[in-house]
C-alpha cells in the first residue's frame, strides 16, 4: 500500500533528521523554480542528506515504497529534469554534499562531492596551481552532480571536451541503496564495460551521482582572446579551420556571436561599452592559451594572416582583463538578453561543424515562413558544432500567441538538423521537455537498449520517474 504524504514526510525526517526535511511548500521555491519557468509541478518534500550514508537510506525507503527521487544539483538544468513532473516525487538536493576529498596534481586528478558548486571547484583547483576547464554561463550555482548527469557543455568543449570526457570516474547510490564505487583515476582500466558512463548523462534517471574524480591540468600562463568581425558563418568557418590549424589543442573556444545579440545588450545596457572593433553581421570570440614557456602572440599572428588574405578585415585583441571579461560577458549574456526582447523560441542543436552554416541558412528561411518577422539569434560554440539556435518575436507581437505558435517552429528546425545528420539535444539533455522528441528521433534499437539498462538499474522505476525515456 502507498504511504501518504504525511507518512513520506515522517520517514524522510526520521533518516535526515528535522533540519534535513523542507517540507513547507512556500520553502521549496529554490528547489521547484525553474531558471525557464516552464514547469510549475509541487514536490511532496526536499531531502537534504549530510552523508552518503543518508542517500543510501532514502534510495532504500523510497525503493521499498515506491516513491520517486529527483536527484537535484544547482537547479539550472533548461530542459525540466531536475523538478517535479507528477507532483508526488521527492526532491534529493545533494547541496550538502559539498567536500573536496582528494587533489592529485602529479595524476591531474580532483575528486569531488557531488554537491560542490563549480565555481568552487574551479577555486580548489586554481588553490593548487591547477585548472578545471569546464566553465558554464551557470557555474556559480551549477553542481557538480548536475553538471556530471547532465554532461554539460561549455565553451571549452573544444579544446577539453564535455563533462563525460573531463570525469575519470564517479561514486552513485543506485535505487535499491547500494553503493556503486567507481572513484578510479586509472587513465587505463580495460576490465569491462565502463559504467562510469552510463550515470553520467543519464540524467538521474539510473542513480544518484554522490562524488566525482575530475580531471583537472595545468594553468595556462596566459590567454589570448578577440573578438573578430565576420561576413557570415561560412566565413567564420574559414577562419576557425584557419585557427586550428596554426593553433591546434591551444585553441579554447570559438563562439560565434550575431550583431542582433549586440545590439540587444547595448540597448538594454547590459554591456558597458561596446567590447568589438566595429559593425559586423556576425562576430567570433576566439581565445588561445599560451602555456609555460610558450611564447606570446599566437592569436595575432594567426589574425593578421587572415588580414592579408582577406578573409576578415576588423578585429580586437583584449588588452587586459578587463577587456576578456567584457568580451566574454557578451557572449554569456547571450541567453539572458533575449528575455529583454520579451518571448524566445529556443533550440539547443548540434549539427556537424562543416554544416553549421547551412544550419543557420536554412533554419532562419524556415523559421521566417512560418513566423514572418521572427528574428533569429543563432549563436554558440561553432568549434564544436552546437549553436543555440534561437528566435525572438517579432518586434511588437503579443509573446504568449508566439509562444503558442511555437511547435511548427521547432518542427522545421527539427527537421532541418536530423537532414544535416545532427541531435536535437546537443548539451541541455532531455528532462521532461524532450521526452516525446526523444522517442520520434532515436534510433529504435538504442531506444530498446536505453530501457533495459533503466530496467535493469531501476526497476521500480523510483529514479527521476518520467525524464528522459518517459
Amino acid at each position: 500500500m502507498s504511504l501518504s504524504t504525511a507518512e513520506i514526510i515522517a520517514q524522510l525526517t526520521a533518516l535526515l533528521g528535522p533540519g534535513g526535511v523542507i517540507a513547507d511548500p512556500a520553502q521549496m521555491g529554490a528547489y521547484l523554480n525553474e531558471p525557464r519557468k516552464r514547469f510549475h509541478v509541487p514536490a511532496i518534500a526536499v531531502g537534504l542528506p549530510a552523508t552518503v550514508e543518508q542517500v543510501q537510506a532514502i534510495a532504500r525507503f523510497a525503493n521499498e515504497h515506491g516513491v520517486g527521487l529527483i536527484p537535484q544539483g544547482g537547479n539550472t538544468g533548461l530542459v525540466g529534469a531536475q523538478v517535479p513532473l507528477r507532483g508526488d516525487e521527492v526532491i534529493i538536493s545533494l547541496s550538502r554534499l559539498d567536500k573536496v576529498r582528494a587533489i592529485d596534481i602529479a595524476a591531474g586528478t580532483m575528486t569531488v562531492e557531488a554537491g560542490m558548486i563549480l565555481e568552487n571547484a574551479h577555486k580548489a583547483a586554481e588553490a593548487e596551481g591547477a585548472m578545471f576547464p569546464l566553465w558554464l554561463a551557470s557555474q556559480g550555482s551549477a553542481r557538480i552532480g548536475g553538471v556530471l548527469s547532465s554532461n554539460a557543455g561549455g565553451v571549452n568543449v573544444l579544446a577539453f571536451g564535455n563533462a563525460r570526457e573531463l570525469c575519470m570516474g564517479v561514486e552513485a547510490v543506485l535505487a535499491d541503496g547500494r553503493l556503486y564505487q567507481g572513484l578510479s583515476s586509472l587513465k587505463k582500466d580495460n576490465t569491462g564495460y565502463d559504467l562510469k558512463d552510463l550515470l553520467v548523462g543519464a540524467e538521474g534517471t539510473l542513480g544518484i551521482i554522490t562524488a566525482a574524480t575530475l580531471k583537472i591540468f595545468p594553468q595556462p600562463e596566459e590567454f589570448e582572446t578577440a573578438l573578430v568581425n565576420v561576413a557570415s558563418p561560412e566565413v567564420a568557418l574559414t577562419l576557425f579551420q584557419s585557427l586550428r590549424e596554426r593553433a591546434g589543442s591551444r585553441l579554447n573556444a570559438f563562439e560565434l556571436i550575431p550583431w542582433i545579440g549586440l545590439d540587444i545588450q547595448l540597448r538594454h545596457g547590459m554591456l558597458d561599452r561596446d567590447p568589438t572593433a566595429g559593425p559586423s553581421p556576425w562576430y567570433a570570440l576566439v581565445e588561445i592559451s599560451r602555456m609555460k614557456g610558450g611564447t606570446s602572440g599566437a592569436l595575432q599572428s594567426a589574425l593578421e594572416a587572415a588580414f592579408e588574405t582577406g578573409l576578415v578585415d576588423n578585429a580586437v585583441i583584449a588588452e587586459s582583463l578587463a577587456d576578456r571579461t567584457r568580451m566574454w560577458d557578451f557572449r554569456e549574456q547571450m541567453s539572458e538578453c533575449q528575455s529583454r526582447e520579451g518571448a524566445s523560441i529556443k533550440h539547443d542543436v548540434s549539427v556537424p561543424i562543416a554544416a553549421v552554416p547551412q544550419l543557420i541558412a536554412e533554419g532562419s528561411i524556415a523559421a521566417q515562413r512560418v513566423v514572418p518577422g521572427i528574428r533569429p539569434v543563432p549563436f554558440g560554440h561553432m568549434g564544436d558544432g552546437n549553436i543555440h539556435f534561437n528566435f525572438s518575436q517579432p518586434v511588437g507581437a503579443d509573446g504568449k500567441a508566439f509562444m503558442a505558435g511555437a511547435e511548427p517552429v521547432h518542427a522545421a528546425i527539427y527537421e532541418i538538423v536530423l537532414k544535416l545528420g545532427g541531435s536535437v539535444s546537443a548539451e541541455h539533455g532531455i528532462g521532461q521537455l524532450k521526452t516525446e522528441l526523444l522517442k520520434q528521433v532515436k534510433d529504435p534499437v538504442a531506444l530498446e537498449m536505453m530501457h533495459a539498462i533503466k530496467n535493469a538499474l531501476d526497476p521500480k522505476g523510483i529514479m527521476n520517474p518520467g525524464k528522459m525515456l518517459g
